[in-house]
């Protein structure tokens, strides 16, 4: 893509998440690789920023479960970028009017304890757990933006964050490491009925595995991750769409429930 396209695909996808309208870029404007697509994401989210969303503070990993790629028609990792305004603390009550199709995921996050640079790749399962200052269960907040998501593509899905709205994070487990989190089971509950479960070995073997997963991937883009952020490693359970009345909780063992409301 050349720079003018670029920038072009990027403030229509911003002005269009700020107003709401259904994402559908026109055929000459749509990134042709996920190289174009991390490029396109990388220049909608600064001004998206400016928009009001505020700071990058966390990121989102996408189709790393199977069911996840079933769900989605994907078969492999697409990472996004979570804005500070976007980020609620264990109980989050949100507007069905401020979103075009609201959904929610049952996620594993964990919060990073130093930088990662990219000099330091390559990262494996073993290496980046000494990153790694907190684990918490967490609701990724799901938008379906686009006029059909499907059609789309997913280079033009990276570029606007592969559907992330907003997050609620769990209280953190700074002692994670008598955890095994390939090993804990999570569920969603709307309405008080349970509506799906997984485990974190669905997230990539190893939820671990998601966050070297993602620090590569940045690191061949000459970018790393920051102490402090924090990242969603992929859903348990496939997304749920919401509707106003529905009140949504995940439960993860040993690491405690996060709820989320529809008025």
């Amino acid at each position: 893509m050349s720079d003018a396209s670029v920038t072009q695909a990027a403030r229509i996808i911003a002005e269009r998440r700020i107003s709401r309208e259904a994402i559908d870029l026109p055929a000459e404007l749509r990134p042709a690789s996920e190289t174009d697509g991390y490029a396109l994401q990388g220049l909608s989210n600064h001004m998206l920023s400016d928009k009001g969303l505020g700071a990058v503070v966390g990121h989102k990993i996408g189709c790393t479960t199977p069911v996840m790629q079933a769900f989605l028609g994907i078969p492999s990792p697409c990472a996004g970028e979570i804005f500070a305004k976007t980020v609620a603390h264990e109980r989050a009550r949100l507007a069905h009017g401020a979103f075009r199709r609201i959904g929610a995921e049952c996620e594993i996050a964990i919060e990073l304890a130093r930088d990662i640079t990219p000099e330091e790749a390559p990262f494996t399962l073993g290496t980046i757990a000494g990153a790694v200052g907190a684990v918490m269960a967490g609701i990724e907040i799901v938008d379906d933006r686009y006029a059909d998501y499907r059609t789309l593509g997913v280079p033009s899905l990276i570029g606007d964050n592969f559907f992330n709205a907003g997050c609620v994070l769990g209280r953190p487990a700074r002692d994670w490491q008598r955890l095994d989190l390939a090993a804990l089971k999570g569920r969603t509950l709307i309405n008080d009925e349970e509506a799906g479960s997984g485990t974190g070995a669905m997230v990539l073997g190893h939820p671990l595995a998601a966050l070297a997963w993602l620090a590569n991937a940045r690191s061949r883009r000459g970018l790393g991750l920051k102490r402090g952020e924090f990242v969603f490693l992929g859903s348990l359970v496939e997304t749920k769409w919401l509707k106003p009345g529905d009140k949504l909780r995940i439960e993860i063992e040993e690491l405690g429930e996060v709820a989320l409301e529809v008025e």
